[in-house]
This record gives structure tokens, sequence and C-alpha cells, in this order.
């Protein structure tokens, strides 16, 4: 992921209120973050606990999400949508998010199950367990490194369009 700036990020949401985006929190660790091993930018807010912040890079320019967790937990263990770790240290919890535009203005949502703490490019970034004799860990390493980017991208862009 390309590094943002702070300018970037309260500049580029696609779902946010001006006044939601002036109340926002950077991570405590903003200026130290290794851009290199992010697929996206996802953070909690300090002050708002169970709000959320996602930043994907598209070929126009970052854009950026405002996710809000459910009060209520899932009662079993359940599977990021996004990276599909299945061996999550984590708790992974039900984000809600206003659509953009008219249909968000309107009371559309989605929602997805993503690790709490968004470690979803950490996640993705283990060496996965060998498989069979041969297999080669750094290719499936790969893989789901592309196939959370594809993820995260897809629902940036569902927010976004509606569709």
């Amino acid at each position: 992921m390309l590094p943002l700036t702070e300018k970037d990020i309260t500049t580029s949401f696609i779902n946010a209120s001006r006044s939601q985006v002036s109340d926002l929190s950077l991570p405590t660790d903003f200026d130290s973050l290794d851009w290199d091993n992010l697929d996206f930018l996802g953070w909690r807010d300090r002050k708002f606990p169970r709000r959320g912040y996602v930043f994907v890079q598209r070929e126009d320019g970052p854009a950026g999400i405002l996710l809000q967790q459910a009060e209520a937990r899932p009662r079993a263990r359940v599977l990021c949508s996004w990276c599909q770790d299945i061996t999550l240290e984590d708790d992974v919890v039900f984000y809600g998010v206003r659509r953009a535009g008219k249909a968000g203005r309107n009371g559309n949502t989605i929602g997805t199950l993503v690790c709490a703490d968004f470690g979803c490019s950490r996640n993705a970034r283990k060496l996965p367990a060998v498989a069979y004799l041969g297999f080669d860990v750094e290719a499936a390493r790969d893989k789901q490194v592309s196939t959370l980017q594809e993820r995260v991208q897809r629902f940036v862009l569902e927010v976004h369009t509606g569709e």
C-alpha cells in the first residue's frame, strides 16, 4: 500500500459525514506504519471504540470507509471474511457500513465479519502449513495476500457503488 497522509485520509472517505471525519483519531502508530506490508490501512478509533476505518488504494487514489461494530458479538468462533485465517488468535466481529451517496443517506447498509483489530494483512502474510510434499508455501502466501487485497477492494467498491 502506498503511504497516506492525514490529509489523504480526511479527504478520501466515501461514506462518512464531515463531522464524523473531523472526530476521527489516527492510529497511535501512524508515523511508523510499515506500509510495504499493508494491503489496506485499518484501525479502530480510540475515542469511539466501536468505530473503525479502512482505506484502500484505488486507481483514482485512496478510498476510505467508516465501519461501525455491532453491539452483539458472534456467539461462536467465526471466520474473517477478508483474510479467512483459520488460526486466528484475535476476535472476528461484525461491522456494519453505511453505503456511499444517496443509498447511504436513505439508510442502506452492508456488513461484514472482519478481524476486530484489522490485522488481516499480518494474518495473510503468515506462511501456511505444508499441505503436501512439494507444496510451495511462498506461492501460497502470495495467493493469500492477493486474495485479501481483492476481497477488501471488492468490499469498498460495493460500499461505494451498491453493487
